[in-house]
């Protein structure tokens, strides 16, 4: 069984460009090419204070990758990650 990276989506309730990041990395994610972790910036002040301007972002460990992406953008990305 393969391992999928667990990503993770920073971003908030009504907010327009965090549901367009999630419906690209939808595609990702039926492919079978990654877990997709929705975090609400809301839920830990840490994250509030982080991204509260940035969102959404895209986080794998301490790789992240900030709005504007789309999906080649984050196939990229993700390249970049399995070279690591």
């Amino acid at each position: 069984m393969i391992d999928l990276k667990q990503i993770q989506l920073f971003g908030t309730l009504a907010c327009h460009l965090c549901e367009q990041a999630q419906e690209i990395l939808r595609e990702f994610e039926q492919k079978g090419q990654i877990s997709l972790i929705h975090c609400d910036i809301v839920d830990e002040p840490q994250w509030l204070e982080l991204y509260r301007i940035r969102i959404p972002v895209v986080a794998y460990g301490d790789q992240e990758l900030g709005w504007p992406f789309d999906a080649e953008t984050v196939a990229s990305w993700l390249k970049k990650l399995d070279a690591k």
